[in-house]
């Protein structure tokens, strides 16, 4: 049956005169969604041949109940420029200006149907202006930076202020997470059938981070608790000394590890906004469950 409606995943109308726009990828709690009035785009999965909207009609607990399932691995859809121009009116009800913040680029067509959603939209919304930033980065990594630009729409910043409070943080964002298996990524194509079969001989957790978009292996511990000393310590290694920080925990379907590492993270720093939120399926469809990790920043 399908899933109630997540009140994060509705589309929400901001009420300051900069709205923000994202989509599911981004892992922002359902209460930061309503604080700030973003307009979440769900993203589509199939699965068995349904097609389910993230967040909407399956909810992340079910969906890995169906991954761990599923004889083919789920696909997505991607948010159509369609998708993107639905959210564009209705916000522009409230707001003289929208950003809409999307992935990088090259991890999916999303920045892609934005911007040609913004075409769509200039001559019917001709009072409104639209920018379209491509991130730097996924997932909670993503949110982070969603929510910094909410935070100045909401303060009354202008858009061109916002797109750069966006700009600011964007750069400056950290993710470290943990693989439990590899399996899900050799389904998918992204990892060979070997290096899947010597990590689960090894029993090997690899921790990976996100350069510029790009994920790569930065620990191969052989348990849980030693991947969760090591994200602490690369977390020691990048934040700024005497700087607030800025952490969002996040896990597919592991809360129990994910709040463990919140209550690390939170005895390690001093935390200006740190909280735990979903993998959405959408990103966990290529990882599988038992991911979890954190994105942070530091500074204001």
């Amino acid at each position: 049956m399908p899933a109630v409606p997540e009140p994060w995943a509705l589309l929400s109308i901001p009420m300051s005169k900069v709205a923000i726009v994202t989509d599911t990828t981004a892992c922002i709690p359902a209460r930061k969604v309503r604080e700030y009035g973003i307009a979440v785009v769900p993203v589509e999965l199939i699965i068995d041949n349904k097609t389910y909207r993230d967040g909407i009609d399956i909810s992340p607990a079910r969906f890995y109940a169906l991954l761990r399932k599923a004889d083919k691995l789920p696909t997505t859809v991607g948010a159509l420029p369609g998708h993107y121009l639905e959210v564009f009116r209705r916000v522009s009800k409230e707001a003289s200006g929208i950003l809409c913040i999307t992935e990088p680029v090259h991890f999916s067509g999303m920045f892609n149907s934005a911007r040609l959603a913004v075409g769509m939209a200039k001559e019917e919304l001709p009072g409104v202006a639209i920018e379209v930033l491509g991130g730097a980065t996924a997932a909670a990594g993503l949110g982070l930076v969603v929510l910094a630009a909410a935070r100045a729409a909401a303060s009354g910043a202008d858009l061109a202020a916002v797109v750069g409070a966006a700009r600011d943080v964007m750069p400056r964002v950290s993710l470290f997470a943990m693989l439990d298996t590899l399996y899900y990524l050799v389904k998918s194509g992204r990892v060979p059938r070997a290096a899947a079969l010597a990590n689960s001989l090894l029993k090997i957790k690899p921790v990976f981070t996100l350069d510029q978009g790009d994920a790569r292996t930065v620990a191969l511990p052989r348990s849980i608790p030693n991947a969760m000393t090591h994200i602490v310590r690369f977390m020691r290694r990048n934040v700024v000394k005497g700087k607030p920080v800025h952490a969002a925990v996040m896990h597919a379907d592991a809360l129990e590890n994910a709040l463990k590492l919140k209550n690390q993270i939170a005895s390690h720093f001093s935390c200006a906004e740190l909280f735990v939120t979903e993998f959405t399926p959408v990103m966990g469809l290529h990882t599988g469950p038992g991911l979890f990790g954190v994105a942070f920043y530091s500074g204001d």
